[in-house]
């Protein structure tokens, strides 16, 4: 029989302090996964250097073209589904279908994309990735 030890791995000590839950909320929010308060978005989709409220760095950030990809497809998925049962079941003309679609991914999509990014700082911050984790 293998003993385990009951002390804390690499990884628990690594994200210690950061939950990863409450960083995702914040950053639903668009604000600091530290603190909660301060915005982490500099007018639409640029990340601020750090939080004006308790000074977190926030530049360590590399979201790159991951809130774009998964705006895709979020948007994709509700919408797909959706556009064949309306058509189906409604057989509405080509250019309101279209018309309609195209207004609800545009609209879907300029909601989700700061959300989102903000949410990938977030979770970058909580299970310190790409600097965050140097203090």
């Amino acid at each position: 029989m293998t003993s385990h030890s009951s002390a804390p791995s690499v990884e628990d000590a690594q994200t210690e302090g950061r939950d990863v839950k409450t960083a995702l909320k914040r950053g639903w929010r668009c604000r600091c996964p530290n603190c909660g308060s301060g915005p982490v978005l500099q007018g639409y989709l640029t990340v601020r250097e750090g939080c004006a409220v308790c000074g977190e760095a926030l530049h360590h950030q590399r979201a790159d073209d991951g809130p774009a990809y998964l705006t895709i497809m979020i948007v994709g998925h509700v919408l797909g589904p959706l556009m064949l049962w309306i058509y189906t079941e409604f057989r509405p003309e080509p250019l309101i279908m279209a018309t309609g679609f195209s207004i609800a991914a545009v609209a879907m999509s300029l909601y989700l994309l700061p959300r989102l990014k903000c949410m990938m700082v977030g979770f970058q911050w909580a299970k310190r990735m790409h600097g965050f984790g140097v203090s």
